[in-house]
């Protein structure tokens, strides 16, 4: 195999999915735009490693040169894929810190209707975990913390003076990051 293939890249996370009990998609984001490039892909894909993982009780699989790890719940399965030699460890906790952190989110209650109702909340939490296939954070403290705070809809004249500072402090920081 090429020495510049197996060169170590932030780009880990392939596509992080969220399909319902009978294999359909609730939400998914693809990061790697040459594999999968269409929607069309996108979904049979999924049909596929759902047909495959839905009666397994393992949490990894080997699929289209691709390293799946995936976690159920009631009635949903949650898939976070990376390339054929990532290392599963790093996938799993990615998988680990969405789960926990949507969990969290929807109070212990991660059922479909639950994610339905608040997907605007499930897909900021999905962004502040990874951006573009780059991990930003595999803590689900950290990622619950800032998503309650960017989904805080305080009018300005209502926050108190320190929750005001706190807000300009994490936007300064994002805008420094930036």
């Amino acid at each position: 195999m090429d020495g510049h293939l197996m060169e170590p890249t932030l780009y880990t996370v392939k596509g992080i999915a969220i399909l319902d009990n009978d294999g359909h998609r609730l939400l998914a984001k693809y990061y790697d735009k040459n594999i999968f490039s269409t929607t069309k892909e996108q979904k049979a894909f999924e049909k596929n490693i759902f047909n495959k993982t839905h009666r397994s009780n393992s949490e990894i699989i080997m699929m289209d040169g691709m390293t799946c790890v995936y976690q159920s719940s009631v009635d949903l399965y949650f898939y976070v894929m990376g390339d054929s030699h990532e290392n599963e460890l790093i996938l799993m906790s990615v998988l680990h810190c969405l789960f926990e952190s949507i969990s969290v989110i929807l109070r212990r209650n991660v059922e479909k209707r639950a994610v339905l109702d608040n997907l605007d909340v499930v897909m900021l939490a999905m962004d502040e975990i990874c951006d573009g296939g780059i991990i930003l954070d595999a803590n689900p403290i950290n990622v619950v913390q800032r998503v309650a705070l960017r989904s805080d809809d305080t009018p300005l004249g209502e926050q108190t003076v320190a929750q005001v500072l706190q807000s300009a402090k994490e936007q300064l920081k994002w805008s420094l990051l930036k």
